[in-house]
C-alpha cells in the first residue's frame, strides 16, 4: 500500500509505543502477517460532546415569588404527623 507504514507482527509487537506515536502524528500503519495486510493502526478522532444549550423553555413559564414557601404549613403538617384544619378528613381503610 503506497504512503502507509507496512509492519509484520513481531515488529509491531516490539515497536507498539513507537508505532503509536507514529500514528498519533497522522501516519497510517498496517500490521501484516506472512505479508498480507491484516490490520490497520489509524488515529482515532476525538468524539465531541453534544454542547449543552442553557435556557431553552426561557420565557415559556414564570415561577411564583412565593414558590420556596407555598404549602409550607401543609408540608410541616405531613412530617409532623398532624391534620390541618382546612384539609378534608379521610376515611380510614
Amino acid at each position: 500500500m503506497p504512503g502507509v507504514k507496512t509492519v509484520n507482527i513481531h515488529e509491531a509487537k516490539t515497536h507498539l509505543s513507537r508505532l503509536l506515536t507514529e500514528v498519533e502524528q497522522g501516519e497510517d500503519v498496517v500490521i501484516a502477517r506472512a505479508g498480507k495486510p491484516v490490520a490497520r493502526l489509524t488515529a482515532m478522532t476525538p468524539v465531541e460532546k453534544p454542547r449543552r444549550r442553557l435556557g431553552p423553555l426561557r420565557g415559556q413559564f414564570r415561577i411564583p415569588d412565593d414558590f420556596d414557601t407555598w404549602a409550607q404549613d401543609e408540608i410541616a403538617a405531613m412530617f409532623e404527623g398532624s391534620e390541618r384544619a382546612d384539609r378534608p378528613e379521610t376515611s380510614a381503610r
